[in-house]
């Protein structure tokens, strides 16, 4: 059993991508003090992981504070041999995700680890002709908040992130996307902004 943790964003897309063969997403809720903008957005995210990477999707809700007691249980009790992941370059995320491989026994896959965020920005939108829907943001971005990004405009976004002291990719959690289309999607997915909600200096689109 090959195992992907998706959120439906471009980074753990794109890595699913590259890791190929995989038979199950795995989205991991977490309880945060400000919701994530997949959580609010999760029917959504399950329909573009379903039009493009993987036939079925797990949806785990932690509780706080046995958060890896819970994903290692999940994870033994599908058999997972191979898990893949979408970090970047944040030592903490990476030593998390290798603790859960020992324990559970399986090989993790980091194929983006390592990489320079802004050439795979741009690489990543070119490799599989992505639209993502930015539907996360913080204050020092908020103007891409409910537009698409694309092949057309990432470099203009990745300049706009670099002047605001902002990683490209985002691995900060310093925006958010959802993926609605891409050259493995069997159909783009549909939306509407129902409501944007304001949370200090983050501002997360709630889609219909």
């Amino acid at each position: 059993m090959r195992v992907a943790l998706l959120s439906g964003g471009k980074d753990s897309f794109y890595a699913a991508y590259l890791a190929g063969d995989i038979d199950l997403g795995l989205m991991l809720v977490y309880e945060f003090p400000r919701p994530s903008p997949h959580l609010i957005n999760l029917h959504k995210s399950v329909e573009t992981l379903t039009n493009s990477l993987v036939n079925s999707v797990a949806i785990l809700k932690l509780r706080k504070g046995r958060e890896k007691e819970e994903t290692i249980d999940f994870l033994k009790r599908v058999n997972a041999e191979v898990l893949v992941a979408g970090d970047v370059y944040v030592e903490d995320h990476l030593k998390y995700m290798e603790s859960i491989s020992r324990e559970v026994g399986t090989d993790l896959i980091e194929p983006l680890w390592g990489l320079d965020p802004e050439e795979t920005l741009i690489k990543e939108f070119r490799d599989l002709s992505l639209n993502a829907l930015v539907i996360g943001a913080e204050e020092r971005i908020k103007s891409w908040l409910g537009k698409e990004l694309n092949t057309i405009n990432i470099q203009e976004f990745s300049g706009e992130c670099k002047a605001a002291r902002v990683d490209p990719l985002g691995e900060q959690g310093e925006y958010h996307t959802l993926v609605t289309n891409s050259s493995i999607h069997k159909e783009a997915v549909k939306y509407s902004i129902a409501s944007r909600e304001d949370y200090g200096n983050y501002s997360i689109l709630r889609l219909l």
